[in-house]
């Protein structure tokens, strides 16, 4: 394992594919980003082992997981991922040994005037169930009691400070830790001396916790010799101008695109793409070294692998896996044939693709009936759901229905709040902001051209609009933020990207924003839109001019 996937375990949170897919609003069905997923095989494993240890030597009582969460929405898929068995690890994925706990279920399961659903005793009235949850929070590991046989817990923010659970034994951060106070905090949840028996030397044995995603070495050194830093350079007030109103730019306000498909579901597979697999980019195992004084100690050391899923887990569990995240994830009101055809059309594709030879490993390191494979496709799980249903979704869309944000439906520049920024910019006469911020060269003479054209009547550049489509990379949720919004003299409108280079990533970019402007203008409303990708600077004239002389749209493949 390289050191940049140590460092991905170390701070998960940070990391790139999950703070972009953990740090919006989802439904509790949306998968979780394979990183995510990788790390609870690890970590879950290595519990399982726990576990076992612990029932031979005579435990009553389950070692105890915590996951610490950024927000409710992630706790709730964190949960529905547990729920539903998608971390692969049977033992830890047990309902009825799950707690999903925080601060507002405990202060709603308290209050009068407060509605909650707390599944814990269905007889029960409301007082004595949140009476139930309050004792099921405060006597984890305890025999006896109603906490005695909780495993897991997935909490948002911290529990409170007097929680002295004694049996918690791994630990998953998945928030920000913007202090060393936090970082001890959460590790102190699973530090509570259970044994005060003396060893040889006199001294208390040491008790360890396995822990991913809790920094602790996250401050720079402060102070050293050397001069003053510069002052900061001065920053120039950006915001909407009364005065140019009438460049004002709206667009609707898109949270998802709904598909309405073919009630049989066919796949041309010599169209479909080959998805490949890089074993380097998955975690297959960890070492886990004690933390001693603030340093790791190597002469205590475990290590967490992930050999003994892939020897438990037949390929066909993998597609049926596959096929249900699909069909719960993706499935919509809108499908015209039965949920169970629809499910087992599903399953028929994803055997197909993965027997398939659609499906590659990198650096041809495993040959194909190699365990390992099955673990690549365990870890990598996201990436080829996204994949299968691409090339479904391409293939037998019948139509698209955008949904929109039912507060806030359409957006507009006259709801962008004042900013001020140390960049270069410029005052625009044709935007209803009062200056464009660039940032590069290129950019600044794609303005200069949309300020003097005569064929755009006014632009803006997409720089805290809140104009982002939402795309899927790789099993990974992430926003898309266009360069620019152009109203043409033909009213008109034309989303621009500009790209000096090309990737799989910004082709997949592209092919979210396509369906963005179909499912615009299939909608209509809205006018007619349309979007194009510039290469260079010299090519926005020719997009422009191409545009308004209402050409087709450009071929997602653009490069």
């Amino acid at each position: 394992m390289t050191k940049e996937l140590k460092s991905r375990l170390y701070h998960i949170y940070a990391d790139d594919e999950v703070k972009d897919n953990i740090n919006h609003k989802a439904d509790e069905t949306e998968p979780l980003p394979d990183l995510l997923i990788n790390a609870y095989y690890l970590l879950g494993k290595d519990w399982q082992e726990t576990r076992n240890k612990w029932v031979k030597s005579g435990h009553k009582v389950p070692p105890v997981m915590i996951t610490v969460a950024n927000r409710t929405e992630t706790s709730a898929r964190i949960k529905y991922a547990f729920d539903h068995n998608r971390i692969l690890i049977p033992e830890l994925c047990d309902a009825d040994k799950t707690l999903q706990i925080d601060s507002k279920i405990l202060n709603e399961a308290e209050s009068e005037t407060e509605t909650v659903e707390i599944k814990i005793h269905p007889k029960l009235t409301k007082k004595q169930q949140a009476e139930l949850l309050r004792q099921t929070v405060d006597t984890i590991g305890r025999e006896g009691k109603p906490g005695e046989q909780i495993q897991n817990i997935i909490s948002v923010g911290m529990l409170s400070e007097g929680w002295d659970a004694k049996t918690v034994t791994h630990i998953m951060g998945l928030r920000a830790f913007s202090s060393q106070l936090l970082c001890e905090q959460v590790v102190g949840r699973g530090l509570r001396r259970v044994s005060y028996d003396a060893g040889d030397n006199g001294l208390f044995q040491p008790e360890y916790v396995n822990i991913f995603g809790v920094p602790f070495t996250f401050l720079p050194h402060e102070g050293g010799d050397g001069p003053p830093p510069p002052p900061p350079p001065p920053k120039t007030k950006i915001e909407p101008v009364k005065e140019k109103s009438k460049h004002e730019i709206t667009w609707p306000n898109i949270l998802r695109i709904d598909h309405v498909y073919r009630p049989v579901l066919k796949m041309d597979w010599s169209k479909v793409k080959i998805l490949e697999i890089d074993p380097y980019e998955s975690i297959t195992e960890a070492d886990l070294a004690a933390i001693i004084s603030g340093k790791p100690n190597k002469a205590v050391k475990a290590a967490i692998g992930l050999e003994k899923i892939a020897e438990d887990t037949r390929v066909q569990t993998i597609v049926f896996r596959i096929a249900s995240t699909i069909y719960n994830s993706e499935k919509r009101p809108d499908w015209k044939g039965s949920k169970e055809i629809f499910l087992a059309q599903v399953v028929r594709i994803v055997e197909e693709f993965i027997q398939s030879n659609k499906i590659t490993i990198k650096h041809d390191l495993f040959h194909p009936d190699d365990s390992k494979k099955k673990i690549l496709m365990i870890l990598n799980m996201n990436k080829i759901i996204q994949h299968i249903w691409s090339e479904i979704r391409v293939e037998n869309t019948e139509k698209l229905t955008p949904v929109f944000d039912k507060e806030n439906p359409i957006r507009s520049t006259s709801g962008v709040r004042t900013w001020f920024t140390s960049k270069p910019c410029e005052w625009i006469e044709k935007s209803h902001i009062s200056h464009c911020v660039y940032d590069s060269g290129w950019e600044a003479a794609e303005a200069y051209f949309l300020e003097k054209s005569d064929l755009v009547t006014s632009f803006v550049k997409n720089d805290h609009l809140g104009f982002t489509i939402l795309y899927n990379h790789k099993g990974v949720i992430r926003k898309y933020y266009p360069d620019f919004i152009i109203k043409l003299t033909n009213g008109e409108y034309m989303v621009i990207e500009t790209k000096g280079k090309d990737s799989q990533q910004n082709q997949t970019k592209r092919e979210y924003l396509n369906e963005w402007i179909k499912a615009v203008n299939e909608q209509g409303g809205f006018g007619k839109w349309h979007w194009d990708v510039s290469f260079e600077p010299s090519d926005i004239e020719s997009k422009v001019k191409k545009c308004i002389k209402n050409t087709p749209s450009p071929s997602v493949a653009t490069a």
